[in-house]
């Protein structure tokens, strides 16, 4: 879907701006194909800077009430330093890697509920506007694909996912949110746990899987949460019984296990997995001081802009400038 706006700081008749993606959702850590098509206003134009931001919808805790705004993952410059003529059309094709970390949108072609798009953004005159904003669709990594598979082979269903501002500590997270899929469990869990919480950070070198569960209080007992952290390789995906893998993991996670676990030195293989950090209580603490920091430091540094609004043209708010 294409959104055409023109360039209201350019003044009426200004050049307008159209970004086509390449049909089909993208992977984290894969290239993005596309154009930039340009034409004319009224007048010639000096164009300085063509750039694509690639933005997502956040939510973020402000004293226990949550507020949903936007921020920049990345920024890409895609060209710039060309006349453009009165009326004149002008394609600018590119081709840009994504983060790794980019949350996933869709699975087989379902939406999961996180809102990700690309701005295009020209710079004239020294003088930059929104020119253009695409929603963009991501799929998942072959091992995010297999690992969300066995969870329906196991008898969860999907509930929702959304993007957290923040940061989980004891990860190799980059960007300043991060993803969380909300699955519920099977009859044979539910008397342990509301709902597990997944989160997928992804590395050239292999994959992290943040599992949390949310645990049923008891008659004499609180309810609590308890995270544990996977690692798995990139390869040797088909070759691994997923569901095993992924039912021991739960199985760890459920039972709440706090014993200390040696980190690993790089990524496991063919399911490896390893616990980082000293216990589920502690790493649920890192969790919360984590997002605690990320509003405070990852609001100017992530170009977050509070726009409140259910979908990505609606937004009337500025983004602050790159910092």
């Amino acid at each position: 879907m294409v959104f055409k706006k023109l360039l209201g700081a350019l003044g009426v008749g200004g050049p307008s701006v159209d970004t086509v993606l390449e049909p089909g959702p993208a992977l984290p850590g894969a290239v993005l194909t596309g154009e930039v098509r340009l034409r004319g206003g009224g007048s010639d134009v000096t164009v300085d800077r063509i750039s694509l931001l690639l933005v997502a919808r956040v939510e973020r805790e402000d004293q226990d009430e949550e507020h949903e705004g936007t921020v920049v993952l990345e920024r890409f410059t895609v060209g710039g330093g060309f006349r453009l003529a009165e009326e004149a059309e002008h394609t600018v094709p590119f081709s840009v890697t994504l983060p790794w970390e980019t949350p996933i949108t869709e699975l087989h072609g379902q939406h999961l509920g996180p809102a990700l798009g690309i701005r295009t953004e020209l710079e004239i005159a020294g003088a930059r506007d929104k020119g253009d904003l695409d929603a963009l669709a991501v799929g998942p990594l072959p091992a995010q694909e297999a690992i969300l598979e066995a969870f329906g082979q196991l008898g969860y269903a999907f509930r929702s996912a959304d993007l957290e501002l923040g940061h989980i500590r004891g990860t190799g997270q980059q960007l300043p949110c991060y993803q969380e899929i909300e699955i519920l469990p099977p009859a044979g869990h539910a008397h342990a746990v509301n709902e597990i919480e997944v989160t997928f950070i992804a590395a050239p070198g292999g994959l992290e899987v943040v599992i949390e569960a949310d645990k049923r209080a008891g008659l004499f007992s609180d309810g609590h949460d308890t995270v544990h952290r996977f690692t798995t390789s990139h390869h040797g995906v088909p070759h691994t019984d997923w569901n095993a893998q992924v039912d021991a993991w739960l199985k760890e996670v459920i039972a709440g296990h706090e014993t200390r676990a040696t980190p690993s030195s790089g990524f496991g293989h063919h399911g490896d997995q390893h616990r980082s950090g000293p216990g589920a209580g502690a790493v649920v603490a890192g969790v919360a001081a984590g997002v605690a920091v990320g509003v405070v430091g990852g609001m100017v540094a992530a170009e977050v802009v509070d726009e409140i609004g259910d979908a990505f043209e609606e937004e009337e708010g500025e983004e602050g400038d790159e910092g």
